[in-house]
């Protein structure tokens, strides 16, 4: 009731409503009404009264609730279904409980904060609370498991179409981080269950800083860590940025579907600045390095390097680009 209250004050948002108009039109009270009316004020929703005259929307909250994110969402799949927290451990873990229980294909668990997030390699993920966006998602692709760490990429593909949009610049780091002047910005887990021949389910896990001063990190990352409000110079709508960013992946994910991930891979490769760069590798369980030059990825997603001993691929690891 209360998104059809919210829907109602936005389709006549230069208006004043009666209470009285809203509980005819929804076949409520109007005690109901101002009921409803309170709460949304207590979510972040700017609503003023005038006696007489009624309720005016003056201001949506930029809270990632469902309500708002579906609001004029154009998607055919990603997005029909959001489970909004306002804090919770870890997006991913709910995300496998949901997926456990048959929630459907392109289902978003998203939270305003999180307690317990982690990202590649096991690493912790920086998240004040309503300055970035963290959120897994649910796809059910009718693929072979091989394919699954492809979706890495697509994330990555994802996050960086919609920062065009916002007149941001993209630049990703093999095989999924976003950065800004060598600092992170967007972190991405993928986690699978599958059987031989078949996936159960995919969860790809995104946090990304969006309205984060560079004071605001702990100083162990400052120097490592960015937002892009720092990119842009001003504030971001998280909601505006959430909406394009779920068009985009449900684009993406249906061409994936359709036709493989060509296009995926060639979007990459357009926005990556791994190719072509001397890097150091840390290829993941080991703790030796060695230096290479990136070459390029292959129909699989991994890492092609030269090294002095010849050609050799990357499946997964740490890789740092070296001046």
């Amino acid at each position: 009731m209360r998104k059809a209250i919210i829907n109602f004050l936005k389709s006549n948002k230069d208006n004043y409503i009666s209470g009285e108009e809203i509980a005819k039109s929804l076949d409520i009270s109007r005690a109901a009404v101002w009921k409803h009316i309170q709460i949304l004020r207590q979510l972040g929703y700017k609503i003023s009264s005038c006696e007489k005259r009624g309720y005016k929307l003056e201001e949506l909250p930029d809270l990632l609730l469902s309500d708002e994110i579906q609001f004029d969402l154009n998607t055919k799949i990603i997005g029909k279904n959001i489970v909004h927290y306002f804090s919770i451990d870890s997006t991913n873990r709910i995300a496998k409980e949901l997926a456990g229980n048959n929630f459907e294909n392109g289902t978003v668990i998203v939270a305003e904060e999180q307690t317990g997030g982690k990202g590649r390699l096991n690493r912790s993920f920086f998240s004040p609370k309503s300055k970035s966006i963290l959120f897994s998602l649910i796809l059910r692709p009718d693929l072979l498991p091989r394919e699954a760490p492809k979706f890495t990429l697509l994330a990555a593909v994802a996050v960086a179409s919609a920062m065009i949009k916002f007149d941001l610049k993209p630049s990703i780091k093999w095989p999924n981080d976003i950065l800004f002047d060598g600092r992170k910005v967007v972190g991405i887990l993928t986690e699978m269950s599958a059987e031989m021949s078949k996936i159960n389910y995919i969860v790809v896990g995104v946090g990304i800083n969006v309205n984060i001063n560079r004071e605001e990190f702990p100083p162990e990352i400052r120097e490592i860590a960015a937002s892009l409000s720092e990119i842009k110079g001003k504030n971001i709508s998280r909601v505006e940025f959430f909406k394009v960013l779920l068009e985009e992946f449900d684009q993406l994910y249906q061409e994936v579907i359709q036709n493989g991930f060509k296009k995926i891979f060639d979007l990459w490769r357009k926005y990556n600045i791994t190719l072509g760069k001397k890097i150091r590798v840390i290829p993941a369980g080991e703790e030796k390095e060695f230096f290479a030059v990136a070459e390029d990825i292959d129909e699989d997603g991994t890492l092609i390097v030269k090294t002095e001993n010849g050609i050799e691929k990357v499946y997964a690891g740490d890789v740092s680009i070296r001046e």
